[in-house]
């Protein structure tokens, strides 16, 4: 008799380091309603909320370890049904075609990895934990920053997203760092950088 092949966790876990590539080439749509060409990428998008993560973690004295997964893996179902934004949002269920996309994306992987994501997942949509509401706080305060840079670029219109979201921020640090950003330009960290000493 023959004995079945078991299937190797290594080519799954490769598949997914490689769909998590497709978001460097996925856009995030909702800037492109104000005429702004290269727009951020998806993967551009969940590094800058995992760095404002993390900060935020250490800000709040929250471990950073369960903030960072939920930053970086909240948009991993994009690589396949796309960054939608609010108006496709108005004709699409976007919340059960991201639930069925990241399940899916998940279902091959090893079981170590694929509980603790599907664990993770469950955490950030429920916000029950502070870590939950602190990395939910960083994917606000990262579109938030995004819309102040685009608005610094020329793109006046940017300040519609700067006027609801502020609402949704509930950690004190993510509130402080946006009041800050706000009234600051964003660029005087490397303003000051190319000012020469005489």
């Amino acid at each position: 008799m023959r004995r079945k092949r078991q299937k190797s966790p290594v080519k799954p876990v490769l598949n997914f380091i490689s769909e998590a590539g497709m978001l460097k080439l996925v856009r995030r749509s909702g800037w492109s309603v104000l005429g702004i060409k290269n727009v951020e990428s998806v993967a551009e998008h969940s590094f800058r909320c995992a760095v404002i993560g993390y900060a935020l973690a250490r800000m709040e004295k929250v471990p950073p370890y369960r903030v960072l997964l939920m930053a970086l893996f909240n948009d991993i179902q994009e690589a396949r049904i796309t960054d939608l934004h609010k108006m496709a949002q108005r004709y699409i269920d976007g919340q059960k075609a991201e639930d069925e996309a990241f399940c899916e994306q998940i279902s091959s992987l090893p079981e170590s990895i694929k509980g603790e994501l599907a664990d993770m997942r469950r955490d950030y949509k429920v916000q029950n934990t502070k870590q939950s509401v602190v990395a939910r706080d960083a994917d606000i305060l990262e579109c938030l920053i995004q819309a102040k840079e685009y608005y610094e670029y020329g793109f006046s219109q940017a300040t519609k997203f700067m006027k609801k979201a502020p609402r949704f921020l509930k950690t004190k640090s993510a509130r402080a760092l946006w009041q800050l950003a706000r009234k600051t330009n964003l660029n005087d960290w490397w303003i000051k950088l190319t000012e020469f000493k005489r």
